[in-house]
């Protein structure tokens, strides 16, 4: 008897436990939720002003899409840059750390790469400016000299390397941990028994991560590249510090470009009235632009999760 009282008083706190966490967990979902509604209302309001606006008064006397575009393109590229870089050097360290590295250069490669993605972003815009702008120098000239028939590589090149690829290089070394540290744990995750049966059946090593490895990582690897796209889209100190200031977006190797994270960071103090408002809606454009990225990620990893052999 009393054996079933302690069970009925036990099974009793474990419902109440279960409820309290539910409700806990559904507060916390709701709460996402109303604070990215809050969040957009605020940049709608405020940006109401600069979409309405005469043309003729906003920057550059032409209107703020006019305005607004140059910057979403070099936001774009620079981001695009960034992942071109570093997704294939991310997901080579990441499997140089889960299959190939002994195990105690693995963990402490791992623990560096950790220590990277820590490393605040005005640090990296500071070594962007004071030494990759200026080595990269002579490549541009180059790139004028004998690419320049290619409209991204059209010179006059920047004298001072501050351009929207050297931005894009420092974005890159940004992401690199972010993308391998994601993608490092997701290798590790493979299931043992797929990588064995791969390799008893003869395949060689590559062969083995070709076939169990990246089936089965696939939506891990983009959700890490999503990741990464997201803090090079939104990413402001670096950039701001690396490029100078304008919106031309003719060539990758000219001075002049700029993104809209650093444009917001650099005007963002001083303004106040139509130009505040101006900015807002650009950082509203920018909301917009990364929360479509993440809508167009998660589809894409919802066609391919029943394939990735996690399930």
């Amino acid at each position: 008897m009393a054996l079933n009282s302690s069970l009925t008083k036990t099974s009793a706190a474990d419902r109440a436990g279960d409820k309290i966490f539910s409700g806990a967990s559904l507060a916390a979902g709701v709460l996402i939720l109303v604070v990215l509604f809050l969040v957009a209302a605020f940049l709608l309001w405020q940006a109401l002003p600069a979409l309405t606006q005469d043309p003729s008064k906003a920057s550059g006397g032409e209107g703020f899409w006019t305005y607004v575009f140059p910057l979403v393109i070099g936001t774009l590229i620079a981001a695009a840059i960034a992942l071109i870089i570093a997704t294939p050097i991310a997901i080579g360290v990441a499997l140089f750390i889960s299959h190939f590295a002994p195990r105690r250069f693995a963990s402490g490669l791992g623990y560096v790469i950790d220590l990277l993605a820590a490393i605040p972003s005005v640090v990296y815009g500071a070594w962007g400016l004071a030494f990759l702008a200026p080595s990269l120098v002579p490549v541009y000239d180059w790139l004028a000299d004998n690419a320049g028939w290619i409209p991204i590589f059209a010179g006059p090149a920047s004298a001072t390397g501050r351009t929207l690829l050297t931005a894009g290089i420092v974005l890159a070394v940004m992401v690199i941990p972010i993308i391998t540290s994601i993608s490092r744990e997701i290798f590790l995750q493979t299931p043992k028994l797929h990588e064995e049966a791969s390799l008893a059946l003869g395949a060689t090593r590559w062969e083995m991560i070709k076939q169990a490895v990246f089936p089965f990582a696939r939506p891990g690897i983009i959700s890490a590249v999503m990741l990464g796209l997201g803090r090079a889209l939104g990413e402001t100190m670096a950039v701001a510090l690396v490029l100078s200031p304008g919106v031309l977006i003719a060539s990758l190797i000219k001075a002049g470009n700029q993104t809209i994270a650093a444009e917001i960071a650099l005007n963002f103090p001083e303004a106040f009235g139509m130009r505040l408002s101006e900015l807002i809606a650009a950082g509203l454009v920018l909301f917009i632009i990364t929360l479509a990225v993440n809508m167009v990620a998660r589809w894409i990893i919802s066609r391919h999760k029943e394939f990735s052999g996690a399930n």
